[in-house]
This record gives structure tokens, sequence and C-alpha cells, in this order.
């Protein structure tokens, strides 16, 4: 039996990149900033930082309701990857993708009362990628 299962808490190092693949599924980018437990004392950086994935809802809801600097737990799998790179070093590149993502914290404009901005709602605390919401159609 093997498991591959990450959860990382941190702040978004730049806002989210929303794509759309050819097949038409939606993947986000993001990059993620988790602090050290201890600070460096040889002045390194205090924080680790991973590329995230996000596909399909998660993906919708990352680009909709995320921004630089928010705080979010995320869940999900390593993977890695091999490419070559500008200079022909073989690289090996490990990058996080997510199945859920959960806000810990509420827009900056929104703490203060104010709006989130022309057309926005206020956004729902988690998204996962299977999440089935029984309640979706009205029925009760």
């Amino acid at each position: 039996m093997s498991l591959n299962r990450v959860v990382l808490i941190g702040r978004l190092t730049r806002d989210p990149e929303l794509r759309t693949t050819p097949n038409g599924k939606n993947v986000a980018k993001f990059g993620l900033a988790v602090n050290k437990k201890f600070k460096p004392q040889d002045g390194s950086p205090d924080a680790d930082f991973f590329n995230i994935t996000a596909w399909g809802q998660t993906a919708d809801f990352v680009s909709n309701y995320l921004t630089k600097g928010r705080m979010v737990a995320v869940e999900g799998r390593i993977e890695t990857r091999k490419y070559t790179d500008s200079n022909g070093v073989n690289r090996e590149a490990f990058d996080i993708v997510v199945d859920n993502v959960q806000s810990l914290d509420r827009p900056k404009d929104d703490q203060a009362g104010g709006s989130m901005g022309a057309g926005r709602t206020p956004s729902p605390v988690t998204a996962g990628a299977d999440e089935y919401d029984p309640f979706a159609d009205g029925a009760q």
C-alpha cells in the first residue's frame, strides 16, 4: 500500500492564473508560502515555497475568490515532473496538485465592512473537486 497526501497552510504568493485546457477543463496555478516552524539562523528564507495546481471546480473557486496574500489550507498530492532547462540541464520539479482548498481568512476589503468588488459575492469557505451538495438543486 502507498499513500501520497499533503496538507499545507500558507499564503498565496501570487494571484491564481486560470487557464482552460483544449478539452475544456479549467486549471488554476498559484504559489504558496508556508512559514517554517523555526526561523533559520543562516539567513535562508523563513518559508518554503510551493507551486500549486487546482483543477475543475476547485480551480474555479481559487480563481474567483482567492488573491495574493490570502491564507489558505490546501490538501492534495505531490507530483513530480522532469524537464530540461534552457541551459540543457536536466531538472526535477515538485508540484502540489490539490483536491481541496479552504480559505482561512476574509478578503481585506471585506474585513472593513466594504464590498468585495463589482459583481462579487461572498466566497464559500471551501471547495473540493469531488464535493456533492445535496441542496444545490433547491430540494430540502
